[in-house]
């Protein structure tokens, strides 16, 4: 089965690790080597497993994480070094510098793009006309579910911790068969489990079937109507469950 679903929808390896931090809520000025490392490679390994398209600026992040953690595990040299002695005065220069400056830089340029994006919908509002009847753009307006919203990022931790559960689950001995789907037919079956549902509907509970084909088909056709702004997703906490319902059941 053949699947183009690029990860250019995402914005880069410094977005993910900036989504870590704040997911961790760790200090940028000191990140947790091990920690971060971890959680980048299984973003990273979920993405393969999906047989996404993995950029090669992705791999290059995680040699680089890899590098520092490597350094930051060598030995103490010196008895006399202090074990609540900044990195710094104990070992010289600290290997997260780099990173972390190019953290910075990053976040500054992505806040201000946010700024610049607010500012543009702002000037959008601004009319040198008489009202106009604009009714029939408000289909195109996006709908918020809920005041955390559902990243990429979000649906990827999901994804890896259904596959978890699936492998936990899974007997010893299996045999399934299924006929292969298309993205597309996957897309208007979870559209219409969730146009009649009553309530929201679970993220786990759209894939009742252990085939991998069918589990990864499934996850991209709802990545497909996250983007054409089909549906709302809704996680009401950090690592909480992930919701989904349609827009008419809201």
């Amino acid at each position: 089965m053949l699947m183009n679903f690029k990860t250019a929808v995402f914005e880069g390896p410094l977005d993910l690790l900036l989504h870590l931090i704040k997911t961790m809520e760790v200090d940028i000025y000191d990140i947790p080597m091990q920690e971060i490392t971890e959680q980048y490679l299984l973003y990273i390994h979920t993405m393969q497993e999906l047989e996404l398209d993995v950029a090669s600026e992705y791999l290059v992040m995680a040699a680089t994480l890899l590098a520092i953690k490597s350094q930051m595990l060598l030995p103490k040299y010196n008895d006399s070094i202090d074990e609540d002695m900044p990195y710094e005065e104990g070992f010289g220069e600290d290997p997260r510098d780099e990173l972390v400056l190019r953290l910075i830089e990053y976040r500054k340029y992505k806040e201000a793009s946010a700024k610049l994006k607010e500012k543009e919908a702002d000037r959008l509002l601004i009319y040198t006309k008489p009202p106009s009847d604009l009714s029939e753009y408000s289909s195109g307006i996006p709908v918020t579910a809920g005041e955390k919203a559902v990243t990429v990022y979000d649906m990827l931790g999901a994804f890896h911790k259904l596959m978890r559960r699936r492998r936990l689950q899974k007997p010893l001995h299996t045999k399934i068969t299924r006929e292969e789907i298309s993205i597309e037919k996957r897309m208007e079956e979870v559209y219409q489990v969730l146009e009649h549902s009553v309530s929201w509907v679970n993220f786990n509970d759209l894939f009742p079937y252990p085939d991998k084909n069918y589990i990864v088909t499934t996850f991209l056709a709802i990545l497909e109507l996250m983007k054409r702004n089909q549906i709302l997703i809704e996680q009401r906490d950090n690592f909480a469950d992930i919701w989904l319902t349609t827009k008419g059941n809201v």
